[in-house]
């Protein structure tokens, strides 16, 4: 199957008043890609420029980086910085060149993947202009931590340092950079293309 593992930097966790500011995507096939080395999978991201930004101090001070390259005027024709109502078309494009089709509303759906996508980031894109017309989701999405989930120990389903450290990790990391992100999604889920949950026995079982 083919699936696009997608990761925001947003400038707080409020859909309703904070905004992305990073978008990232990286297209993956289970059935011929598996072995592709993680740098040279098709891959899309965009930081988006606002006038005014409203955010939380925490998420602010993570992506300074991130904003100080977009207050940087000689960023302004950054072919990878663009304005809010512009990530969706792109990405759009960024889709069909890599071999995803349009269904009858001429709308682009994928299956996507993430950690928290479904109940964090796809609250944000749905905030984009364009969600739901040029590009939606599948219903169903991955999420890397209930392939790590220890049915029998955890309370919870596990962080991403969690899953990294259950895939074998010395030094777990979460970059907090949207591609770097999505690509480490992709590199935890691709153990389980070969050898399914379902088929996995206890010796397996992590």
């Amino acid at each position: 199957m083919r699936y696009v593992s997608l990761d925001l930097e947003t400038s707080g966790s409020d859909p309703l008043r904070h905004q992305v500011l990073e978008l990232a995507a990286v297209v993956e096939d289970t059935r011929r890609s598996a072995t592709t080395p993680l740098a040279e999978l098709p891959a899309f991201r965009r930081a988006l420029r606002y006038r005014e930004l409203t955010g939380t101090p925490g998420a602010l001070a993570l992506n300074a980086r991130l904003l100080q390259d977009l207050a940087d005027k000689g960023n302004a024709g950054a072919a990878d910085i663009c304005q809010p109502e512009d990530v969706l078309p792109q990405l759009r494009e960024f889709l069909l060149a890599n071999g995803f089709k349009t269904n009858k509303q001429d709308c682009v759906s994928v299956t996507l993947a993430g950690k928290n996508v479904g109940t964090f980031d796809l609250l944000f894109l749905r905030q984009l202009p364009g969600w739901g017309t040029l590009v939606k989701a599948d219903p169903a999405v991955l999420d890397p931590a209930a392939f790590y989930l220890n049915w029998h120990k955890d309370s919870r389903l596990p962080s991403m340092l969690i899953c990294q450290a259950r895939a074998g990790d010395a030094e777990p990391h979460v970059a907090h950079e949207a591609l770097a992100d999505a690509l480490e999604v992709v590199r935890l889920l691709r153990p389980f293309y070969e050898r399914p949950a379902y088929k996995m026995d206890k010796e397996g079982a992590r």
